[in-house]
């Protein structure tokens, strides 16, 4: 069973918010739109949550800066465009969001106004004290999105608990000092979370609540 927390930080894909079909889509469409190779939703599944730089480097190697940065903008545009049509709500999210209590941040490799638009239109901005995207500073693994998150709500870190999806979930959390959840649910390989020993683990969104 997970205790209460008087803090938490929220990912926002695969934890939040099963929004695999416009993330993969749209990278698959600036894939095809620059000639390259396809890659199947499941593989492309398995980057959501690192950088589009991370991804396009793994994914092709051989691959110069500039185009990098030119499907990373290409992306920039089509992701939105597909308006989340494709995006749901992982079942029990909102009912958990509230029978939690506490203060709420995001803390995603999201922009923060991408992921204001997309806690809006699912109607979960309420919830949330403060919304935190990575704009600018260094994306997860690295602690500095969660930080800034815990800076805004003027928590304590060793007070808070980090909810995500992923291996650099968990590896942001330990590097930030706070308690880490990791979800079964999302996109994540298990044995790669476990590497970064979470405190919690959970099955399905009610389960954080109790």
């Amino acid at each position: 069973m997970v205790p209460r927390f008087p803090y938490y930080l929220f990912d926002v894909d695969g934890t939040l918010v099963d929004s695999a079909d416009d993330i993969c889509g749209a990278i698959q469409g600036v894939l095809v739109s620059a000639s390259r190779a396809p890659v199947s939703h499941d593989v492309l599944k398995g980057y959501i949550g690192r950088t589009l730089h991370e991804t396009f480097s793994e994914l092709f190697p051989e691959m110069e800066e500039r185009e990098r940065e030119a499907l990373t903008l290409q992306y920039r545009a089509a992701y939105p465009a597909r308006n989340h049509a494709g995006t749901r709500i992982y079942p029990g999210v909102p009912r958990m969001l509230e029978a939690l209590g506490g203060r709420k941040a995001t803390a995603t490799t999201k922009g923060t106004p991408t992921t204001r638009i997309v806690l809006e239109k699912f109607g979960l901005i309420d919830y949330f004290d403060h919304v935190q995207g990575t704009d600018g500073i260094p994306a997860k693994p690295a602690p500095d999105v969660l930080l800034a998150s815990l800076d805004a709500l003027g928590a304590p870190a060793s007070q808070c608990l980090f909810v995500g999806d992923s291996a650099a979930d968990m590896e942001a959390g330990r590097r930030a000092g706070v308690k880490t959840c990791a979800v079964l649910y999302g996109y994540g390989n298990r044995a790669e979370m476990a590497r970064w020993e979470p405190d919690y683990w959970i099955e399905r969104p009610q389960d954080l609540a109790g």
